[in-house]
This record gives C-alpha cells, sequence and structure tokens, in this order.
C-alpha cells in the first residue's frame, strides 16, 4: 500500500512541474530609437511590440503630453529586461513583460541635477552600458553597476 502511495506522489508531482528551457539569451544585439506617435505609442516590428509610454513621460516629466515627436532608446538584455531612456530624462526604467503590458522593475537615477543629452545604449553582456556624451554608465537590472 506504501508503495503504491509512494509512486502516485511521485507520478502527479512529476506531472506538476514546470517546462523550464535554459539557458536562454533574451538580449538584443544593438538598441532601437522609436518615435512616439500622436496617441503616446511606440512600436518596432521587427520584435513586433507596441507599448503606450504616456505614464513613463508622466513619470519622468510629470506631464504626460509631452510625448509627440519625441525618441526613446530601449534595449533588452540577456535576462529579458527592458531598458528605456531618453534624451532630457534623469533616469533610465528597467521593465519586465507581465500579461497585456509592461512593469516597472526599477528606475535607475543617472543624474538627479542633469539631463541626459545624446543617451545611446550599447549591449555589454551582462550588463547594458549608457554612453551620454563622454560619461559612460554600466547597468544591470538591479541599477547602477559604475
Amino acid at each position: 500500500m506504501r508503495l503504491m502511495i509512494l509512486s502516485f506522489l511521485l507520478i502527479t508531482t512529476h506531472g506538476c512541474s514546470s517546462l523550464i528551457l535554459s539557458p536562454s539569451d533574451f538580449s538584443w544585439p544593438i538598441e532601437n530609437v522609436l518615435k512616439v506617435d500622436e496617441k503616446g505609442f511606440i512600436s518596432e516590428d521587427r520584435y513586433t511590440f507596441t507599448i503606450n509610454v504616456k505614464k513613463l513621460f508622466y513619470e519622468e516629466f510629470k506631464d504626460s503630453t509631452s510625448y509627440f515627436g519625441k525618441e526613446l532608446r530601449i534595449i533588452r538584455d540577456k535576462s529579458g529586461y527592458y531598458y528605456l531612456t531618453g534624451k532630457e530624462f534623469k533616469n533610465v526604467y528597467l521593465f519586465i513583460p507581465v500579461e497585456n503590458g509592461m512593469k516597472l522593475e526599477n528606475k535607475i537615477t543617472i543624474s538627479e541635477k542633469e539631463s541626459l543629452t545624446a543617451p545611446v545604449f550599447n549591449q555589454k553582456s551582462p550588463n547594458i552600458e549608457l554612453i551620454d556624451g563622454s560619461a559612460k554608465y554600466l547597468l544591470n537590472y538591479k541599477g547602477l553597476v559604475r
């Protein structure tokens, strides 16, 4: 009887385990520069996604109407986190995909005083490099590395 119960438990718990395919690499080799449209959306056909970024502009500038015609820089790291920033931003926003949206995972402050003037992302696996003029920053999902 014990053997039967033990066999049943092993079979049912094995059937409940999640399938994990690893290792995986979700990184994009280069950043994308996406222009915000009149409705507040950015989209990328190559990776087939569309995101409404009005709330991001409100979070950064306390103005959700200043988005039109602006460009956002976006890159994805090896773990699947999305990094977003743009000209005149003081922060880099780190998002993870969730059902029907993107969830803010971390807000990385680059400078309290000065805005970014010409930000560029590079893949420096396992980190992301942010270059703004002569300034270089190394980021990961936890925040500013250096």
